[in-house]
């Protein structure tokens, strides 16, 4: 069996939504799931569905390479091995809000890409963008509209930190305190999300100017100042602006909450043990958990399943 090099999911710790409307944004790679590109005589069934889909992303590229010049990719090549059984295997979960999809388009980008930008040169400002426009009309493909962050991040593999749609980096962050008592976690709410529809819902409440208000002035305000804290390492601030987020996504993003998640994120607010905020574009999947004390969450949280991401 062949096969190419494995890219790893993201967490968008900061900027769900937010990133729509110009918000700061941060995400990381997250190396507990990972995929990867690979061929194979005879597929099982799970491999066959896989060489499906590509296919069909074959023909949506194809055709949009004549719409675009973001996307040059051997095609040829590309076809040869869906022929010969290319398929991509993973155990990143899909519909979670960890970048399946993204770590495809950054495996299909690797291997087809003509004049490809590797991550091995000198990554300019002007290369970075023209990566994230490229994988934002790759992974169209996938939600219908794509900012193209999720690619980037699992192609470049680090932390990347986005203040504009046209002003973007590779960051560091603190490094993480195997010692410390406060974590920051993914909750498994047991159902699976789908982008399209969520961000639909969005894209219909922001028509409405008390929401755009609400976003502008809470939600984008404390987003910023969350991705500044984090990154500081001011842990105390941090969890002021998470408490800050965490309530106006229960207030205002109601619909993006899973119904099973809504009395565990509001014992959260009440209590102030743990707040909980969107992993993505929610719906299901993933839901990103911050606290101060895990062991004490982890016991208050006792039926759902939970993977701690960074410890501080």
């Amino acid at each position: 069996m062949k096969k190419g090099p494995l890219y790893f999911a993201k967490i968008l710790l900061f900027g769900e939504y937010g990133i729509i409307e110009n918000s700061t944004a941060l995400a990381i790679p997250y190396a507990h799931y990972k995929g990867g590109l690979k061929k194979a005589d005879n597929l099982n069934e799970r491999q066959k569905k896989s060489n499906e889909n590509l296919k069909a992303f074959y023909h949506f590229l194809k055709q949009k390479s004549t719409e675009t010049d973001l996307i040059d990719l051997d095609f040829e090549a590309f076809k040869k091995d869906l022929d010969e059984g290319l398929f991509f295997d993973s155990d990143i979960p899909e519909g979670y809000g960890v970048g399946s999809s993204g770590a495809v388009v950054a495996a299909v980008y690797e291997r087809y890409a003509n004049n490809k930008i590797t991550v091995l040169e000198n990554l300019t400002r002007e290369k970075l963008i023209r990566l994230k426009k490229t994988f934002a009309a790759m992974e169209d493909f996938f939600h219908g509209k794509s900012s193209g962050l999720d690619p980037l991040n699992s192609y470049l593999s680090v932390p990347v930190l986005i203040r504009s749609k046209d002003d973007l980096e590779p960051t560091g962050i603190p490094q993480t305190n195997n010692t410390g008592k406060g974590a920051i976690f993914l909750i498994d709410t047991g159902k699976t999300g789908e982008t399209a529809p969520m961000v639909q819902i969005f894209m219909e409440k922001l028509k409405d100017e008390g929401f755009r208000k609400i976003l502008k002035e809470e939600f984008i305000k404390y987003t910023d100042s969350g991705v500044r804290s984090f990154i500081k390492g001011d842990f105390k601030n941090l969890m002021k602006d998470i408490k800050h987020l965490s309530a106006t996504v229960y207030q205002h993003f109601r619909p993006m909450i899973p119904v099973n998640m809504l009395q565990v994120w509001e014992k959260g607010m009440q209590t102030g043990d743990y707040y909980l905020k969107l992993c993505g574009s929610g719906g299901g999947g993933f839901i990103l958990g911050f606290t101060e004390d895990f062991e004490k969450t982890r016991k208050e949280l006792k039926d759902f399943k939970l993977e701690v991401i960074y410890r501080f």
